[in-house]
């Protein structure tokens, strides 16, 4: 049964890969969309140097990768190594069997919406599974890490960077396209997931609570809070873990629990701002 979940597991982030290839080759490609993803700058860059926008991808993620393991560590694990390499071959593959393509729709508007709305349903597949394209996720954790971005606003900045750099070799109407289609892609994703969420908080009772925030701690590297919680039918006393967490965060929480404690017992909230004002030093 074990083996059964992951052959199906890799099917579905093989399939959801695959279809953000498609979406990237046929609706961003053919009217010149520079949409925040690595492929969008390689689309740009395709202009630029002598090589196909499934090549630059390719050697953009793998130097993606390289600086992801060095100066953040392994928690990208085989499921983005994977996906990073696949995208750009299939990409490839796009690219030898419907060589010179035309816009599906003869508008470029029309396109910008449709993978806007596609690419979240690719993207929304590898989140419940624990995975991602890789590409701006890398740079957004670099962000995260080193300038102490919020995870989601330092993915959103590097995607509008990368629509923005099409201003190099588009018009102001591609530029400004790109742009929306970059803040869509964004909704739609947040909306397919949650709704209108932005953050999500968790409170958790487990038996494996040690795990658990081992887990938040070093894996998710979010914060957490413990309360000591007493049942009122037996006055058990127990330690309940909160933590606020974004949509990728989220689906990789509740993953990670679903295998460490299934009887786990969760709350889960809709927060729609989080606000922080430390203490100034020294006042």
């Amino acid at each position: 049964m074990k083996t059964a979940g992951k052959i199906w597991e890799f099917a579905v982030i093989t399939f959801a890969t695959v279809l953000i290839a498609a979406v990237v080759y046929f609706f961003m490609v053919p009217s010149n969309l520079s949409v925040g993803s690595i492929s969008g700058l390689a689309i740009v860059l395709s202009n630029l140097v002598p090589l196909t926008v499934s090549q630059i991808t390719m050697i953009m993620n793998v130097f993606l990768l390289i600086i992801g393991f060095i100066f953040i560590g392994r928690e990208f694990g085989a499921k983005t190594v994977y996906t990073s390499l696949l995208l750009p071959v299939a990409l490839g593959v796009f690219e030898k069997l419907v060589p010179n393509v035309q816009s599906l729709t003869g508008d470029q508007f029309i396109d910008c919406i449709a993978y806007a709305i596609f690419i979240c349903v690719g993207q929304a597949l590898l989140f419940t599974r624990n995975a991602s394209s890789g590409g701006l996720d890398i740079v957004g954790k670099l962000l995260n890490k080193y300038l102490r971005i919020e995870l989601g606003s330092a993915i959103a900045m590097a995607g509008m960077a990368v629509a923005l750099s099409s201003v190099l070799v588009y018009d102001l109407k591609t530029v400004v396209i790109s742009v929306i289609g970059t803040y869509l892609s964004g909704i739609f994703l947040d909306r397919f997931l949650f709704g209108s969420t932005i953050k999500k908080r968790v409170c958790i009772l487990s038996k494996k609570n040690a795990e658990i925030l081992n887990f938040i701690l070093h894996e998710l590297h979010s914060g957490a809070t413990l309360y000591h919680a007493y049942g009122a039918y037996t006055e058990d006393m127990h330690k309940e873990i909160n933590v606020i967490v974004d949509k990728s965060e989220y689906l990789k929480l509740m993953n990670y629990i679903a295998k460490t404690d299934p009887d786990a017992f969760m709350t889960v909230y809709t927060i729609n701002e989080v606000m922080y004002r430390p203490k100034e030093i020294n006042k």
